[in-house]
């Protein structure tokens, strides 16, 4: 799944930090799913990951056991034979790196309804960070919030309007505790993004500060 009119890329520091094997699990989803999708981002990711290996090659070796790789050898040999069987192709909406995380497309996500239409799903990641889906249904709005931490949303399909700018299928807004806004998802059709956070999200209004806690936004 590739798009050709990306507007909105990921930052080089979240790429390079993404390379190094540095960011929460959620985050790394939210990049790995960006990444499948735009050119550029994966052009640029490419050239750090280069990068890297151009370090590792000129670093200091460590002196390892005499039968380190014997015992290497004999794990390998011993293991559960490796299969290689080709991944299918898919054609829906969810690109393949959030696939492997739902176990299907969209279909196979289990929503749960926060309110006025909209739906999320929280994705099984490490605790450091929080990956969901969500669901917003066209011309809705996302209560107005600020946020504690730094939230990416990556639009899968349709797209949202805020005081920054407009997110269609591939772009991803980064916002940090600068930005408080109100998403609202355009007319033409439903919005699906996926969104990472790693600190909880700050309402304005008094139903969503109540609701949180049980909605782990």
């Amino acid at each position: 799944m590739t798009m050709h009119d990306i507007n909105h890329h990921l930052t080089d520091k979240l790429l390079m930090a993404y390379s190094a094997g540095a960011l929460p699990e959620a985050f790394s989803l939210a990049v790995a799913t960006h990444v499948s999708m735009c050119d550029d981002c994966r052009a640029r990711l490419g050239a750090y990951e280069s990068l890297g290996g151009a370090v590792l090659e000129r670093a200091d070796t460590v002196a390892m056991a005499p039968d380190s790789l014997d015992e290497t050898m004999a794990r390998i040999r011993n293991g559960a034979p490796v299969v290689n069987t080709p991944a299918p192709r898919r054609r829906g909406v969810l690109p393949a790196p959030l696939c492997d995380y739902v176990g299907g497309d969209l279909d196979d996500v289990r929503w749960r309804s926060i309110g006025m239409g909209v739906k999320q799903a929280i994705l099984p990641t490490s605790r450091d960070a929080t990956a969901r889906l969500l669901f917003i249904p066209a011309g809705a709005a996302v209560p107005d919030h600020g946020h504690r931490g730094t939230e990416l949303t990556l639009v899968l399909q349709g797209a949202f309007v805020d005081e920054t700018d407009r997110y269609g299928p591939g772009d991803i807004e980064i916002a940090d505790e600068d930005l408080h806004h109100m998403p609202v998802a355009d007319i033409g059709a439903d919005c699906i993004c996926l969104a990472a956070t790693d600190a909880p999200l700050r309402f304005r209004g008094v139903i969503p500060r109540l609701a949180q806690p049980f909605l782990r936004i």
